[in-house]
């Protein structure tokens, strides 16, 4: 990181970025396994929003949803993928202060969209399994549209007043920011003024949108599941399970690690394995879900 002091004030021009690894034989093979997902993923997504819009059968709300989860897949692994991928390949893994400000601000949005995504997802699958009958008035296109415009703006809300606060702290010293992208913990490690506010803050948000989702997912399945117990048919418990394995694997894997990402006591070894985590949430996770959702959903697989 560059800086300037004039008194006690700091300008900040740019940081250093840590990236996954400092061995230099590592950063070609890491730049071509992340080319390659980066690539896998964006086909799949792609494909899997163009195949919804394209397919007339499709257009309802559990695919409609699918899309919306897909676009924020795309948008978090364009604001991460592509300047690590730069990264790799440059002597110095630099990022300009403004940059780094507004890689954060985007992440957190899309990071959180996802979590309030994953929740609705799970609510319109309690609608579809316990209220048959009533599901489509209850998941209505309109219902679908407040739903994903309140997830939107609350993400929005949330990533504004973290970026806020952060923009506010004072950055003087001399160090390397311990990620491969501009994370809210991480960058907090290299403050020069108080953070108390933006510490509360990023605690008080992340328990926010990752619990509050978490509890309407495991709600929702615990009235899936007692409705799955009652249908007598093999057939039908297993047609109602498939619908609902694979959105039930996407959230685990993208609440288990982002939970070990920031629920985890802060410190240099925690920093190391937590970029491990990371891979999961923002770069893996995004890679999957079109697969997760394709493969074990009859109605693509058969398009």
């Amino acid at each position: 990181m560059e800086a300037t002091a004039a008194g006690n004030h700091c300008t900040v021009t740019e940081f250093f970025l840590a990236g996954l690894s400092e061995k230099p034989e590592l950063q070609l093979p890491l730049f071509l396994l992340f080319t390659g997902i980066y690539l896998i993923t964006v086909a799949g997504i792609l494909g899997m929003i163009t195949l919804i819009g394209l397919s007339s059968h499709l257009h309802t709300p559990m695919y409609y949803f699918l899309s919306s989860l897909s676009f924020s897949d795309f948008c978090q692994s364009t604001v991460v993928i592509p300047k690590m991928l730069v990264n790799f390949v440059m002597e110095k893994n630099l990022i300009t202060y403004p940059g780094c400000m507004t890689q954060l601000y985007f992440f957190t949005t899309f990071g959180t969209a996802e979590c309030y995504t994953l929740a609705a997802m799970a609510y319109d699958r309690y609608v579809a399994i316990c209220n048959p009958l009533l599901y489509n008035v209850t998941m209505s296109y309109k219902m679908f549209c407040s739903l994903v415009s309140g997830v939107y703006i609350f993400a929005l809300f949330c990533s504004s007043i973290n970026t806020g606060f952060m923009l506010r702290i004072q950055f003087c010293k001399l160090h390397v920011i311990n990620h491969y992208f501009c994370d809210l913990v991480p960058i907090l490690k290299l403050a020069s003024s108080n953070t108390y506010i933006s510490e509360i803050l990023v605690r008080f948000f992340c328990t926010l949108n990752m619990f509050c989702p978490m509890l309407t997912i495991i709600t929702s399945y615990i009235f899936i599941i007692t409705t799955i117990l009652y249908i007598n048919s093999r057939e039908g418990k297993f047609k109602a399970f498939s619908t609902c394995s694979s959105h039930i694997s996407a959230a685990f894997i993208f609440y288990g690690s982002g939970a070990f990402m920031y629920f985890q006591p802060s410190s240099l070894n925690f920093m190391d394995k937590a970029k491990l985590s990371s891979v999961f949430y923002t770069i893996i996770v995004p890679m999957l879900n079109p697969l997760i959702y394709s493969l074990r959903n009859k109605d693509v697989c058969c398009i």
